[in-house]
């Protein structure tokens, strides 16, 4: 009891230190549409090839994946890399694309969902979520699969914090990749969530992702808004759209969803998309643009949801059409220096890259974290000529 008292007085002693050195650590957001995708903060490490202009194209078609396969001290060591920012009990981590955060996901609440506030619902041994955790995306893990949740223990003693634990406090889904905030202190991590759940109430986006499409969106910047439900098709837990939801379809889990978008740059028929979403649903961003007929590049779940005849993209019906490989043109596959069994591989290139976190005072600017680029994302980009103006 007494260790466990000595912990709470510590974590609130440095509290007030963390958010000032933050502050003087990383770069504030003043103009939210500067934020452009490559620019880290200074503090963080930069992984070769993390630059949207990095160097020649290396031979590998994806680089910077997460080997397969991994043994847990290997999965460890790899989480101890991708670390990009440490401030008091804060650990910032670029989780690399496929890598699950849960092993059996978790559940929204019918008074929750409607606060875009996700409940963990499964079980998991030895490791805790903070009672209101965020997560970004729905992607949960395969049975007996290594997740980012089975190996926090070992991380958080590699990382030198002996007791004190690292749990979740907000992550990407399995599919992305991008940040994942760890803390070691309840009264920090109540405080995010206050911030996080009071920002979404407001409408004010804390989470930037970047995107490539297959497609170019018809208008440079908007709003995509739809209603969605969680449909088991085939025994796969699908996202499918409804159309003018009643007030049953509510109540039943179907829910509104809002995301931002902009265009940020064009190139080979792709574009580079700026996505901030307001609502949290499984895989919202995926469908959002799918409903643009623009699917994110990689997308192996919904992007048969576009169909196209005469060079014109048209939308299937999404309770009939299965998931399965995206299908590229040639064009683009000359163009990202891939074989249609390479093709078939091609990561989801969703990225969460910048997430915001309050200032020391409640009047301060908010402030900026950022990720690089994954390696194979910044190869894509050169591939399809996808510059910043």
């Amino acid at each position: 009891m007494r260790a466990v008292l000595a912990r709470e007085m510590d974590c609130r002693r440095v509290l007030g230190r963390v958010w000032s050195g933050w502050r003087r650590g990383l770069a504030v957001s003043t103009a939210p549409e500067d934020a452009g995708f490559g620019i880290e903060a200074r503090h963080q490490r930069q992984p070769r090839g993390s630059r949207l202009r990095s160097g020649p194209l290396g031979d590998q078609p994806f680089p910077g994946l997460l080997p397969k396969n991994l043994s847990r001290e290997e999965l460890v060591d790899a989480l101890r890399a991708a670390v990009v920012d440490r401030k008091g009990p804060l650990v910032t981590l670029n989780k690399p694309q496929g890598l699950p955060v849960t092993g059996t996901g978790w559940v929204c609440g019918k008074g929750m969902q409607q606060k875009g506030v996700c409940i963990w619902g499964g079980k998991s041994e030895g490791v805790k979520l903070w009672p209101l955790v965020i997560f970004l995306s729905y992607f949960p893990g395969k049975s007996g699969e290594l997740t980012l949740l089975s190996v926090l223990p070992e991380l958080s003693q590699s990382l030198g914090l002996g007791e004190q634990e690292l749990q979740v406090v907000r992550a990407s889904g399995k599919e992305s990749s991008g940040l994942v905030l760890l803390s070691s202190c309840p009264q920090t991590a109540s405080r995010l969530q206050k911030f996080f759940i009071h920002s979404q109430r407001a409408q004010r986006p804390t989470a930037t992702y970047c995107a490539v499409t297959n497609g170019i969106p018809t208008a440079s910047e908007g709003k995509i808004q739809a209603a969605l439900k969680l449909e088991h098709i085939d025994g796969v837990n699908l996202t499918v759209p409804v159309k003018a939801p009643s007030r049953k379809d509510i109540l039943e889990g179907v829910k509104k969803t809002l995301s931002h978008f902009r265009v940020v740059a064009t190139g080979s028929g792709c574009a580079l998309v700026q996505l901030q979403p307001l609502t949290v649903f499984s895989s919202q961003l995926q469908v959002h643009m799918v409903l643009q007929l623009c699917p994110v590049l990689g997308d192996h779940t919904y992007s048969a949801r576009v169909g196209t005849v005469l060079g014109q993209r048209f939308l299937l019906p999404a309770e009939s059409t299965k998931p399965q490989r995206q299908a590229l043109d040639e064009a683009l596959l000359r163009r990202l220096h891939l074989t249609p069994s390479q093709a078939a591989q091609l990561p989801l290139h969703l990225h969460l890259h910048r997430l915001l976190l309050p200032g020391t005072r409640a009047r301060d600017t908010p402030i900026e974290l950022l990720a690089p680029l994954p390696p194979y994302f910044s190869r894509t980009l050169q591939c399809l000529g996808l510059h910043l103006h």
